[in-house]
């Protein structure tokens, strides 16, 4: 059951439960967590954070090499590959449920950083807040 107070509703006045969406993008290796974002907008969009693990053995075998997690959240073949793993997901979704823009934040959400709850659930108000700028950002034309 999806926490009713997490529903979105779009510019279009569709209900969506952001919860399912969340889980099929982190079906993904590649992505530890999801927050989907849309109330009161035209589409969806999407805040991931890498598997730290599944990208250096992707970067392994791209010939990449990361000091910093944040230097993967910045790359260009990272993203790329996110990307892909956001068109692939979004063929299990229906069309008002797909994410049409998603930026990769540089560090995991946790509960001490306060992204998400002891029990691993977004705190989607603090979220919303700390990244404002860059959700604002996935709306720009």
């Amino acid at each position: 059951t999806d926490r009713k107070k997490d529903i979105i509703v779009t510019a279009g006045g569709k209900n969506i439960a952001p919860q399912p969406i969340e889980a099929v993008i982190m079906e993904s290796p590649y992505i530890n967590h999801a927050m989907v974002y849309g109330d009161k907008r035209k589409y969806l969009t999407a805040l991931v954070t890498l598997n730290p693990d599944a990208i250096k053995q992707f970067a392994q075998e791209e010939g990449l090499m990361f000091s910093r997690q944040e230097e993967m959240a910045e790359n260009a073949s990272v993203r790329e590959l996110i990307d892909k793993v956001i068109v692939e997901q979004n063929k299990k979704l229906a069309r008002f449920e797909t994410i049409k823009r998603f930026a990769i934040v540089p560090t995991d959400f946790t509960p001490e950083t306060g992204e998400i709850t002891p029990t691993l659930k977004v705190r989607r108000k603090f979220v919303t807040k700390k990244y404002a700028e860059i959700l604002d950002r996935l709306y720009e034309d």
